[in-house]
């Protein structure tokens, strides 16, 4: 089922279904953070035993990871089977989470992009700074920060944001407030590639990014320091890395300022999103 992510168009989607189904065939979902065991509720003893969610992360063509996530009724033979068959058949890497908002890789990714986020409008980096440093140089697409942003949408983010904090209490929950400048983008309509225009824009064949202050388009910027050379220089990933993360510059204090508290959030999640700290890392 990929139906829009509202629980009660679900859950009237599933009333449907129990009534046709036949005992034993499995039913999922693709949500992307709805809890999976409110669902179904008012759901017969066996549409219970046999549905589970099953998050497919988009483009699913490209993108390998699968989470999968029991409802407390689903029977383990259901979980091994669809595991199995999305590893075996489909190719996936799959990895179970649990029932909690936006379960695993969207949990820990919404955290270190909200991070990002206010490490950039705290410390006056520019967007396209940012992204300079968080795509291909450490690993990551080369979308980066700000443009994988504008690919999934802004208004789609501020959806993800809030639910988890309106499940969260405290500092964490201070963390998913989402800042001013993305609720101002999207008032505006600046919602990214689907409306043409987000934290980039492109006039002609230049890129411009947007200036938080005062919502205006710029040129578009890079940061420029001796510990990025010295990277480009060093062989394989990890010490890279390394290089950038400890470089006594801005790029090591911005490298380091969002890897610190995101490693630390998923360490102190594990258990409670996933079982392990390699399920998350895997995820991840």
């Amino acid at each position: 089922e990929v139906v829009v992510e509202n629980l009660d168009v679900k859950k009237s989607l599933f009333e449907r279904v129990d009534a046709v189904r036949k005992p034993g065939t499995i039913i999922s979902s693709n949500t992307s953070g709805i809890s999976v065991n409110a669902m179904v509720e008012g759901r017969s003893e066996d549409f219970r035993k046999h549905f589970l969610g099953t998050h497919f992360f988009n483009p699913p063509r490209y993108l390998k990871l699968l989470e999968v996530i029991p409802t407390e009724f689903t029977l383990p033979e259901v979980v091994h089977f669809m595991k199995t068959f999305a590893e075996d058949v489909l190719g996936k890497g799959v990895v179970v989470g649990k029932d909690t908002p936006n379960f695993v890789a969207n949990r820990i990714g919404t955290y270190g992009l909200l991070i990002t986020l206010r490490e950039m409008l705290d410390r006056g980096y520019s967007v396209g700074e940012v992204d300079s440093v968080t795509g291909t140089l450490i690993g990551r697409a080369k979308s980066a920060t700000f443009r994988t942003l504008d690919v999934v949408g802004l208004d789609t983010f501020l959806h993800v944001a809030k639910t988890v904090y309106d499940q969260t209490t405290g500092e964490e929950q201070k963390v998913f407030e989402v800042p001013e400048l993305l609720k101002k983008m999207v008032d505006n309509g600046w919602l990214g590639a689907k409306s043409g225009q987000g934290f980039f824009v492109k006039k002609g064949k230049e890129i411009f990014e947007i200036e938080p202050s005062t919502l205006e388009y710029v040129p578009m910027k890079k940061l420029q320091t001796p510990s990025i050379e010295m990277a480009k220089q060093t062989k394989g990933l990890p010490n890279k890395v390394k290089t950038l993360v400890y470089a006594n510059d801005r790029v090591g204090e911005l490298l380091w300022n969002i890897f610190a508290p995101t490693l630390l959030y998923s360490a102190e999640l594990t258990g409670i999103i996933a079982e392990t700290i390699v399920e998350i890392d895997n995820a991840m």
